[in-house]
């Protein structure tokens, strides 16, 4: 009974909403690794819809490390998120703002770790509020679930790019824009860029999400200088069903 009861409450939180304004997705560069991304968008999940303030959370690692698919059994894990969140409590992200300018603003204002009790305490930056907070317009949603699975860190920061466009069908970006959206400039090569970034990320996005897309690369005079993007929500239950399957079989449950 305790097991299935800890099931659920463990689906429950993978189908939590992760909700972001555009801003913060479609005029930002970042460079976070696979589980620094998971880590911000499992306690983004947290946020609820009539939250005011940025709160301060408290999870166990082995609560993590279950959400996320993680061998939470395995005694590294501690110090591995250890190393995973001073990371990225030093790290930072850049916006453009309206006029063109641009700031930059940390991820986390605090971070506490016990190992005796295994409880993280976590707080995203208070400058993050007009990111986060009481959005009613401009925003993005999609549920948590859809980026656990993925195991290349350009595939969860595509996915969310293109899901901020999904209500245009369509969306066009210049190659280096894209690669500099994704931090992926180290990419000289568009023959590496297209193997190790873009086909890897639409295949993880294709088999575990909600939208379904495909790519067009554009030329001139001879130069790969465009990609244009199709985006295709997903709204079949049957075949949503059937994501969810092989997301939770990736990740257990």
């Amino acid at each position: 009974m305790i097991k299935n009861e800890n099931n659920i409450k463990l689906r429950d939180h993978r189908s939590y909403k992760i909700v972001k304004a555009n801003d913060l997705i479609q005029k930002s560069r970042f460079n976070l690794q696979l589980q620094e991304q998971k880590i911000i968008l499992y306690l983004i999940s947290k946020i609820k819809p009539e939250d005011v303030e940025l709160k301060e959370h408290l999870f166990e690692i082995q609560d993590f490390c279950k959400i996320c698919g993680l061998d939470s059994c395995n005694g590294a894990n501690y110090i591995y998120i250890k190393k995973t969140l001073k990371d990225l409590r030093d790290k930072s992200i850049w916006i453009t703002l309206d006029d063109g300018s641009e700031t930059v603003l940390a991820w986390l204002d605090t971070v506490t770790i016990n190992k005796d009790s295994g409880i993280v305490k976590l707080k995203i930056a208070e400058m993050m509020k007009p990111y986060l907070l009481l959005l009613r317009e401009h925003y993005t949603q999609y549920e948590l679930l859809y980026t656990l699975a993925m195991k290349s860190q350009y595939s969860i920061r595509l996915y969310e790019l293109l899901k901020s466009y999904e209500y245009q069908r369509t969306r066009t970006f210049d190659i280096d824009e894209l690669k500099l959206r994704l931090s992926a400039e180290k990419y000289k090569r568009f023959a590496d860029f297209k193997r190790y970034v873009l086909d890897r990320a639409i295949n993880e996005i294709n088999s575990l999400s909600d939208l379904d897309v495909t790519y067009d690369i554009i030329k001139k005079n001879r130069k790969f200088i465009k990609i244009e993007f199709t985006m295709t929500i997903i709204k079949d239950i049957t075949t949503r069903v059937k994501t969810w399957a092989k997301i939770e079989k990736i990740i257990g449950d």
